[in-house]
């Protein structure tokens, strides 16, 4: 789970939100948080088998009540197993797919029919060159945001956004939530950290969606309470997370999730 470069943009969104001011007077509710869009639990987690990563992570999220957030993959296998897992648990999530050409987006919708609160696009993860060359990923326009947006019938999110071209994508599109996002700082974009990101456009965003949300190195309250103040609604988290799931399953990860929260 390291990122090009050494790494930089994940140190960089770990380090930055301490930078950022913080209103520690607000309350940080579990609507405030959602569980990053994470697949790949036998590559990037450790998982013997990526089937039974899923409905745990999952479970601790609805049992939080903190916002459920599904990813894509490839093969497809892992899209279909959050999928199942969303099923099983008789709940409705948010589902974020990568930039697959547009026929495999339009299965991808039927795929997630009835459990979807929303539909994202992880524009960003065009930015991963190895997924990117073996799953055909595509740099999608604007006329091909708006269409699938149309197919959805349901709210959009562009989570990916990271670049001045990102931003004028959304001033475009107009969806109904953006994502402040640099994938973790996995990806090969700009240098930089979502904390200062957010903090120098989200004035501009604001006018062109709904809600912001934002990831990347969120790791204590007062980074929850930074991007509220930034504006912001929600926070995507992941690897804390993920790591206290590893350690001691869905009550340890309940435990971390409790430790965000600040009357």
């Amino acid at each position: 789970m390291g990122g090009v470069n050494g790494s930089r943009n994940f140190i960089l969104n770990c380090s930055a939100w301490d930078k950022i001011p913080a209103d520690t007077s607000i309350s940080v509710r579990p609507e405030h948080i959602g569980i990053a869009p994470v697949t790949g639990a036998v590559q990037n987690i450790g998982y013997s088998n990526e089937e039974d990563f899923y409905l745990p992570y999952f479970t601790a999220a609805k049992e939080s009540g903190i916002a459920l957030c599904v990813g894509d993959g490839a093969p497809d296998e892992k899209l279909q197993l959050g999928i199942k897992a969303v099923r099983e648990l008789n709940e409705k999530a948010y589902f974020f797919f990568k930039p697959y050409p547009d026929e495999r987006i339009y299965e991808r919708l039927e795929w997630t029919e009835g459990l979807a609160r929303a539909i994202g696009m992880d524009i960003d993860a065009y930015n991963i060159i190895t997924m990117r060359n073996q799953a055909k990923l595509e740099r999608k326009s604007a006329r091909q945001i708006a269409e699938i947006r149309k197919r959805a019938k349901l709210p959009f999110i562009i989570k990916g956004v990271f670049s001045e071209e990102d931003v004028r994508m959304c001033e475009e599109t107009l969806p109904d939530v953006i994502v402040v996002s640099n994938h973790g700082g996995r990806v090969d974009t700009e240098e930089g950290s979502t904390a200062e990101f957010l903090q120098k456009n989200a004035a501009r965003l604001l006018r062109c969606c709904s809600e912001l949300w934002v990831d990347g190195g969120i790791r204590k309250p007062r980074d929850v309470q930074a991007a509220l103040a930034a504006g912001a609604k929600k926070c995507l988290i992941g690897r804390p997370f993920l790591a206290a799931l590893a350690k001691g399953g869905i009550p340890e990860m309940n435990k971390v999730v409790a430790s965000f929260l600040k009357q």
